[in-house]
């Protein structure tokens, strides 16, 4: 029987009910993301085929949410709740929810908050535009929307724009995705920037949780939680199980102490978040410098976001994952598109590895990238053989893009990474 490659994704709102739907054991899979209210707290994968009782149900979601209800139970220096490090889900299980969860909900939210959102886009004017409308929903707005068109081969997305009278358009003639968030940075006006892709949609809270944490004066930069929009095909499924930009659903630090930590085999700064939902202090770049517009689509092809962290935590900044801030993503849909980005993802990754290794002499970017990389690959190659399916179908690309990483790095490594401002 032909593998399904197809889940369904629900959205379970445990707030009203604890009752969970029938799952129907057949070739679709079912992707099952937990909310209690507008906080997410975990998500649990049924796959094709699967059978799965109502009590075993039960008892694989409260194994999914429970990490996340000890965090917040710690974080909100709550008794340790009885039931709470159980394997069954405890039988006042609403209860516990809101005990530990109703801090950090929010009923009344401002009608607007000072930031700045920039999307940088070229040619995906259907996108773009649903992700406009999402922002212009929002019960939270920000006070500032930037489109950065970024070398367009037409006039799609200033069309698109002129839907929506508020937002700023800026026509980037030069290619590249650095170039264009460091165009953002110059026409934004609002204290705090966001980042979003053009294939994202926000969830109604994410303004005002960008917004929230940088009311914490110790945070200069964030990142915040990205939730797979659909699962249909085997490209997306690969993605998600794989490449996911889900970084769970807890708060996490990165600061110096993060980076002294993990120094010997580089920082892995590419943990931290996706670019696909990040935000900055705007004065920070002031400090330590715009985008590398060596990184990232148009050059070496990603990375851009994520060395930019690394350059917030050498200067001793932090950075803070808010899983509440959450926006949704479209991932690529067919497998020769989802091959071209992870050689895009890979060739970025080496050549940000070593720009970091650049300027910080004492990180283990070379150890990663010559010892820990092709070890990782190995092992890929071993594991898949011979069939090379699902996840292993796109190996060969990304050793591709790995080495051509280094290869654009030794060619780019004395090239000026800043644009002059």
């Amino acid at each position: 029987m032909k593998q399904s490659f197809v889940y369904q994704i629900k959205h379970i709102q445990l707030a009203e009910s604890i009752n969970l739907p029938a799952v129907p054991t057949n070739e679709t899979g079912w992707y099952l993301v937990f909310w209690w209210r507008q906080v997410p707290v975990g998500h649990l994968f049924v796959e094709p085929g699967e059978v799965v009782t109502p009590a075993e149900l039960a008892e694989k979601c409260w194994l999914a949410i429970q990490p996340t209800l000890q965090v917040y139970c710690t974080a909100s220096n709550l008794p340790d709740l009885a039931g709470l490090s159980a394997t069954a889900p405890p039988t006042d299980l609403q209860e516990v929810l809101s005990t530990t969860l109703s801090t950090f909900d929010v009923e009344t939210l401002p009608n607007e908050v000072p930031i700045s959102v920039v999307i940088c886009t070229r040619n995906r004017a259907p996108d773009l535009k649903i992700a406009l409308q999402a922002l212009k929903d929002l019960p939270c707005k920000p006070a500032e929307i930037v489109v950065v068109d970024n070398a367009p081969t037409d006039n799609s997305t200033a069309q698109v724009v002129a839907q929506f009278p508020d937002v700023i358009y800026c026509h980037e003639p030069r290619p590249g995705l650095d170039i264009a968030r460091n165009s953002g940075i110059r026409m934004a006006t609002m204290p705090v920037m966001a980042y979003v892709d053009d294939d994202v949609q926000v969830h109604a809270h994410w303004a005002y949780h960008i917004w929230k944490t940088f009311q914490d004066t110790n945070i200069a930069a964030m990142t915040g939680l990205v939730i797979a929009a659909e699962l249909d095909t085997e490209a997306q499924l690969i993605f998600e199980k794989h490449w996911s930009f889900n970084r769970g659903y807890v708060d996490k630090q990165y600061d110096a102490t993060y980076f002294n930590r993990t120094l010997f085999g580089g920082p892995p700064v590419w943990e931290i978040g996706a670019g696909a939902n990040m935000a900055f202090r705007r004065d920070l770049f002031e400090k330590i410098g715009y985008f590398d517009e060596r990184l990232d689509v148009g050059a070496a092809g990603c990375n851009g976001d994520s060395e930019m962290w690394f350059r917030v935590l050498t200067n001793n900044y932090a950075v803070h994952y808010n899983p509440r801030a959450v926006v949704f993503h479209k991932h690529r849909q067919q497998l020769p598109a989802l091959k071209k980005q992870l050689f895009s993802y890979m060739r970025g990754h080496t050549a940000a590895a070593l720009i970091q290794q650049k300027y910080h002499p004492q990180a283990g970017y070379r150890r990663h990238v010559f010892k820990s990389l092709p070890l990782y690959y190995l092992h890929y190659i071993k594991d898949g053989f011979p069939a090379y399916a699902f996840r292993h179908q796109t190996i060969g690309m990304e050793i591709r893009g790995a080495l051509s990483g280094v290869l654009f790095y030794l060619k780019n490594r004395n090239r000026p990474s800043q644009p002059q401002v």
